[in-house]
């Protein structure tokens, strides 16, 4: 699949750029192919496809090395989501609903891009926005979310980058009549250099200290009252971390290899009221054999850090939206 570029307004794929409109405009452009957004000023540049609004790239220049981990194996052509990068999970993560798919609908549809949305500017950087309307979201739907449901809603992902950051933002407006509960998250998959994912010295978290830890391995529960960072050792690791007492934003460290790093922070808010911010760990370890779409060995490659709004969360009331966003920071 080929990439379009675009490294500053388009005429052609943005007809009324060149007219300075805004993210928010309500004009949609429609295409399949996935789209790079480079940055003119820093010569960082990123990828995202259609297919789930689905980061697949994220570099701060030519030369740099990716940020993003990306299987090799992960399929492009829109037949299921994306394995790597960062895949949007919503309204649900995991499968807590068993009657609709797993990680919710998302990743699973086309989402159209935002005309005239994509910017590239000295100062603020480079970025585009995206859109996707439930009746449009044709598949991975089910349950109380199915043809028939008495929900509706609008959601909007905007990017921007500006060198070595890089800004995300997941919205959703309530635009039917009733309140619905969700849960969102960035399954964001962070590629470790030199193939060191499993060398604690090098793959880290760092920030958890008093976070409360669910085990989705061992089914354990505690409390992380250790100053050590996480890391991976020699088996899957599947964790969330949920905040405690006056906890709302994530803030945390990434190891990435050797001399990488990544500053993560996330914040949400529900209707301009801030919700806490959970953390999820993973990597597939030994589980990965047993996945089609990514390399047996590839758990070496990678590690999940995962900013979500996960517990917590209040009803999305009508006509009320939500705002979640991770910006990630090479150091």
């Amino acid at each position: 699949i080929q990439s379009r570029q675009i490294s500053s307004f388009s005429s052609t794929f943005f007809p009324s750029a060149t007219n300075n409109t805004q993210p928010n405009s309500r004009t949609m452009t429609t295409a399949k192919d996935p789209i790079t957004i480079t940055h003119t000023a820093t010569s960082s540049s990123f990828t995202i496809h259609p297919y789930g609004a689905h980061i697949t790239s994220y570099a701060t220049s030519p030369n740099a090395p990716p940020i993003l981990f990306l299987s090799r194996d992960a399929i492009l052509d829109g037949t299921k989501p994306i394995r790597g990068g960062i895949p949007l999970c919503f309204p649900q993560f995991g499968q807590p609903d068993p009657s609709y798919p797993q990680h919710g609908f998302l990743r699973n549809n086309y989402w159209k891009v935002v005309e005239g949305s994509a910017f590239d500017d000295d100062a603020n950087g480079a970025g585009i926005a995206m859109e996707l309307s439930l009746k449009d979201a044709v598949h991975a739907r089910g349950g109380k979310w199915g043809e028939d449901t008495k929900y509706d809603c609008v959601c909007r992902f905007r990017v921007r980058i500006c060198g070595e950051s890089m800004t995300n933002t997941l919205e959703v407006e309530n635009t039917g009549t009733e309140a619905f509960d969700f849960q969102m998250l960035l399954h964001t998959y962070y590629l470790v250099s030199e193939g060191k994912a499993l060398d604690g010295t090098v793959c880290y978290v760092e920030g958890l200290k008093g976070y409360k830890v669910s085990d989705k391995v061992s089914g354990e529960e505690y409390v992380n009252d250790s100053d050590e960072p996480i890391v991976i050792k020699d088996s899957i690791v599947d964790r969330v971390y949920t905040p405690m007492g006056e906890k709302v934003g994530l803030d945390v460290v990434v190891g990435t290899g050797p001399g990488r790093k990544i500053l993560l922070k996330a914040n949400g808010d529900v209707d301009g009221k801030a919700v806490p911010v959970s953390g999820v760990v993973w990597n597939p370890v030994e589980k990965a054999k047993s996945m089609a779409d990514f390399g047996d060995d590839q758990f070496n490659d990678m590690i999940c850090v995962e900013p979500g709004l996960l517990s917590d969360v209040p009803v999305l009331e009508a006509g009320k939206k939500v705002t979640f966003t991770q910006v990630i920071k090479s150091v």
